[in-house]
């Protein structure tokens, strides 16, 4: 028997009223997901070790200079982000 938590994706909420509606979506494939606000601590996403990342947006532009980011430590895991 596989263990489900084997390969677990990450969603970090930013706010967007979708994030629910994606981390069903990425369940209801069989893939175990978790998802945390944007901000949650970069040792703990070490620590989770996710297959993949899933950047879920929010009301914010990206065209500001004070709009949430995902820090830089994110994209030099190594692993695949989507969002």
């Amino acid at each position: 028997m596989t263990n489900i938590h084997s390969d677990k994706i990450l969603i970090l909420d930013f706010g967007s009223q979708y994030t629910q509606l994606i981390a069903r979506r990425v369940r209801e494939i069989g893939v175990y997901c978790e998802l945390f606000p944007y901000d949650v601590d970069i040792n703990f996403i070490k620590d989770f070790n996710p297959k993949g990342i899933i950047l879920s947006g929010g009301p914010d532009t990206v065209t500001t200079d004070d709009s949430a980011r995902a820090p830089q430590t994110v994209f030099d895991l190594g692993v695949p982000v989507l969002g």
